[in-house]
């Protein structure tokens, strides 16, 4: 069984899946598996399945970005899932060594910051998750036995993976916080361009998980405010973020 179990989502991204892979493959740690969800791309990417060798390769229609996730949980064997889509990488080729030397205890939840671009992004504590995602899905490691049955809503198509994870803190017993980026995350992902129904799915995710109705308004008004600052005075924004 390996420690880690590394799934990657992709369709029609050949180039950003090759990149994930030289990511992936430079690795000093190499107790993992990786998993690739294919949705039955129709470009070139499967002409490069033959240099995946090392990974188990599903490639098949789906119902989206969050149903080929739960797939690969369904595959996964490793102790910790981490989710790498085709594009992103690792921040450095040590993070799953280091990350397996900070394990030992078993957490169920371990987190870092990451890197957008040229740009340090350090994460907000997992104890303010009702405020949204306190870093990037990328650099979140999930126990799978803690996991369990715990799946991506496919009723969400942006905030799925914010709903899971507040869903998963609420009996993470746990949590550690790895003060160092996981992952450089490659920017314009359905997330960032579809900023207003995420911010309305995680409204109807904390809905469902009882914050009360004048907090949860509260934190979508400051939502927004945020992705103003960030879209229209980003210089300042990153002002305020880089290290």
């Amino acid at each position: 069984m390996p420690l880690f179990s590394i799934i990657t989502v992709t369709r029609n991204n050949q180039s950003g899946l090759l990149k994930t892979y030289h990511s992936i493959q430079s690795q000093t740690c190499k107790d993992y598996e990786w998993i690739i969800i294919d949705g039955a791309s129709d470009d070139d990417t499967k002409n490069d399945f033959p240099l995946y060798s090392m990974a188990r390769i599903i490639s098949e229609p789906d119902q989206g970005i969050y149903d080929a996730m739960n797939k690969g949980i369904d595959l996964a064997t490793g102790d910790y899932l981490i989710f790498m889509n085709a594009g992103d990488i690792f921040a450095s080729s040590n993070i799953l060594e280091e990350i397996a030397s900070i394990r030992q205890t078993q957490p169920d939840f371990i987190y870092g910051d990451s890197r957008e671009d040229t740009h340090y992004k350090r994460a907000r504590s997992h104890l303010k998750v009702n405020w949204g995602m306190f870093t990037h899905h990328q650099a979140m490691f999930y126990r799978r036995e803690s996991l369990g049955t715990l799946r991506y809503n496919l009723d969400y198509k942006i905030a799925a993976d914010y709903d899971l994870t507040l869903r998963f803190l609420k009996f993470a017993k746990t949590i550690i916080y790895n003060p160092t980026p996981i992952c450089i995350f490659e920017l314009g992902g359905i997330s960032q361009n579809n900023a207003k129904r995420g911010r309305d799915e995680q409204y109807k995710a904390r809905k469902m998980q009882d914050i009360i109705p004048p907090v949860n308004l509260l934190i979508y008004s400051g939502q927004f405010v945020i992705w103003y600052f960030r879209a229209y005075f980003a210089h300042f924004y990153w002002k305020t973020k880089d290290n």
